[in-house]
């Protein structure tokens, strides 16, 4: 296969994630001797005058270590109760090592509800941005202690890419306990190789993502490629690659060949639609006729009352559905201009029949094209 030239010297602004199988022992104690190489990487980053943000998991896992658990806990309560111990520990061992090297430090911790709010996204970002302007290196990890939903994803892989594109940084370094992507399990195929370039998310390139991640950690490479997508589509570079390597984050940067590179997506999702397509919670879904689904397609128009054919779920105005597909497939996600109860009423209609059965209208579009994302 072709590689690419790498040229990412020039990136100002870098955002590192850590798995749990880089920051712990098998055990759930820190790693020190990993959480230390991590650290001096980031600082010499940051003595070359990059931006940088550090996503890190391993708060569970280290909390297990420090309550001498036999393994990861089963149950939401025991995983927030780990994590409450273990996120200050962690917090504590990255404070120490930073300051060793003179950087500052500041904990960020967020949940997918920080994202899928408009205006908890816009301050998320303005406080990430305003640590950086600081001179701050953000620590961020998920607030497993209170999110549920969060601890049951289990990976710190997509907030990683959402926190690239809420700050608009221009690389991504996914650091896990393998190389990067291989054309089947290196652990399994010994004639497994080392896919070097990504440019396009196809099938086949899902498909070699199987398996679970480390034990104490809950990621894999599936969740991994699902980060890199959003990358993708955000103009990130994302790079796999792994963690152990003394100088990995050195040799990316300067744009040595090693790990996967994710190459960003042609066409770069606006801001708006980034949040709609990755940030926001899908509250149901709007099936739609086969004439509906290859005019989105292909042309890009609206979705229509004509083109509904059913509804599901119980969702209001200015929430974001999914589209889908007489096949059964989401071709898009929008926000819609009527709730559930009214679509399900207008469903078929044309849109000069909406005042009719409606009484009034707001809207001639169930969801408007400027805010609808496709090709997701």
């Amino acid at each position: 296969m072709e590689t690419i030239a790498r040229n990412f010297g020039a990136f100002k602004r870098i955002v590192i994630k850590v798995g749990t199988s880089s920051v712990a022992h098998t055990t759930g104690k820190p790693n020190l001797y990993l959480i230390e190489n991590l650290v001096r990487q980031l600082a010499d980053l940051y003595n070359q005058g990059k931006e940088v943000i550090l996503v890190t998991s391993g708060a569970i896992g280290t909390g297990v270590g420090k309550l001498g658990l036999p393994g990861r806990p089963k149950t939401i309560p025991e995983k927030q109760a780990a994590a409450a111990v273990g996120q200050g520990i962690l917090m504590h061992i990255y404070e120490k090592y930073f300051t060793e090297y003179g950087v500052t430090a500041g904990q960020v911790l967020l949940t997918r509800e920080d994202f899928s709010d408009r205006r908890r996204f816009l301050n998320a970002r303005n406080t990430l941005h305003a640590l950086l302007q600081y001179g701050v290196i953000p620590v961020v990890n998920e607030n497993d202690t209170v999110a549920v939903d969060e601890i049951k994803l289990g990976d710190n892989d997509t907030l990683s890419a959402l926190v690239a594109s809420l700050v608009g940084a221009e690389l991504l370094i996914l650091l896990t306990d393998i190389e990067g992507l291989y054309t089947a399990d290196p652990r399994k195929d010994p004639n497994a190789g080392l896919i070097s370039d990504v440019r396009e998310i196809t099938t086949d390139i899902e498909l070699l993502a199987d398996g679970a991640g480390s034990k104490m950690g809950t990621g894999g490479m599936s969740t991994k490629i699902q980060a890199a997508r959003i990358a993708m589509h955000s103009g990130v570079v994302t790079v796999i690659a792994r963690s152990a390597e003394k100088s990995i984050i050195r040799q990316i940067v300067s744009g040595e060949q090693v790990g996967t590179v994710f190459w960003p997506s042609a066409n770069k999702m606006e801001n708006k639609k980034r949040w709609i397509a990755y940030s926001s919670n899908i509250c149901g879904q709007i099936y739609v006729d086969e004439g509906a689904s290859l005019v989105l397609a292909k042309q890009g128009k609206s979705l229509l009352p004509s083109g509904v054919t059913r509804v599901e779920g119980d969702f209001d105005m200015g929430n974001t559905v999914s589209i889908i597909d007489p096949d059964g497939r989401e071709i898009g996600r929008g926000i819609v201009n009527y709730s559930s109860g009214e679509i399900d009423r207008i469903k078929g209609a044309q849109t000069r029949d909406i005042t009719r059965i409606l009484g009034y209208k707001d809207f001639d579009e169930v969801v408007h094209r400027n805010n609808l994302v496709l090709d997701l």
